[in-house]
């Protein structure tokens, strides 16, 4: 196949979410990121999102935040190619934490970055970012 013919990868929707508020109906791939550590237990950082550069950086410092970035990425920009042969778009990834406001909000944001960087087409969705934490109401 030349250059010109091979197909062009499917659009890519990322979205966090919060496992506490149920599975988003429409998500394709569903990635757990509660292995990553939890910015939720360190009270400066409880109040705020994965939005934030105290957060996000809290939570990308964790090796283990960069490699599940590192695996997901590979996979999409693969996978991405082989929808996009089969004529499915976009693909919908969510990416669910606890209470998705801190580590799932964080890792799309990094994701989407990454992807973008290769040329995608990608979307970003936060469910449930602004949803207060049913414990402290």
């Amino acid at each position: 196949m030349s250059e010109a013919a091979t197909p062009v990868a499917v659009g890519i929707v990322l979205s966090s979410f919060g496992y506490k508020f149920g599975l988003p109906a429409d998500a394709g791939w569903v990635v757990d990121a509660r292995m990553i550590r939890n910015p939720f237990w360190v009270p400066e950082l409880r109040p705020h999102t994965g939005l934030e550069a105290p957060v996000r950086d809290y939570v990308l410092a964790d090796p283990a935040a960069r490699e599940l970035i590192d695996r997901v990425h590979d996979l999409l920009r693969w996978s991405s190619r082989h929808y996009a042969e089969r004529g499915r778009d976009p693909l919908h990834v969510a990416v669910g934490c606890t209470g998705g406001r801190h580590r799932s909000v964080a890792l799309v944001e990094a994701l989407g970055e990454c992807l973008r960087d290769d040329g995608l087409e990608v979307t970003i969705q936060h469910r449930d970012v602004h949803q207060p934490d049913p414990r402290y109401r």
